[in-house]
Parts: C-alpha cells; sequence; structure tokens
C-alpha cells in the first residue's frame, strides 16, 4: 500500500468521526441544559410546595390557638 492510500484512509475516518463526535457533543450539551431547567423546575415546585405547608401549618396553629381561648 502506498503511503497515500493510508493518508486517504485516515482522511476519511476523520471526515466521519469528526462530525459524529462535534453532534454527540452537541447533542449532549443539549440534554445538559433541557435537565438543568428540569431540574430549575422541580426545585421552584419544592419551594411552592415548602411555603404551602408552612402556610398550612400556621394556619392550623392559629385555629388552634383560637379553640384554646
Amino acid at each position: 500500500m502506498e503511503w497515500y492510500h493510508v493518508l486517504g484512509v485516515i482522511l476519511g475516518n476523520m471526515a466521519i468521526v469528526l462530525p459524529l463526535w462535534l453532534w454527540a457533543r452537541a447533542e449532549s450539551r443539549s440534554d445538559y441544559r433541557h435537565l438543568d431547567a428540569k431540574i430549575d423546575a422541580i426545585r421552584e415546585l419544592t419551594c411552592a410546595i415548602h411555603s404551602e405547608m408552612k402556610d398550612f401549618h400556621n394556619r392550623l396553629c392559629n385555629i388552634e390557638e383560637r379553640n384554646r381561648k
């Protein structure tokens, strides 16, 4: 085999592998951004639920205090 055949195979492989690698990297970053958005949404929902629980507890404490008097 001549050296230019080897060079042709190497360049051909790089022409296939490099775009696939770049595409996979871009998709991976897109997945991470999507996951971060989901985590932020879950965090906001959890904070909202926590504040509702605290509010409900305070209302129960107020009702209990009024019933004691």
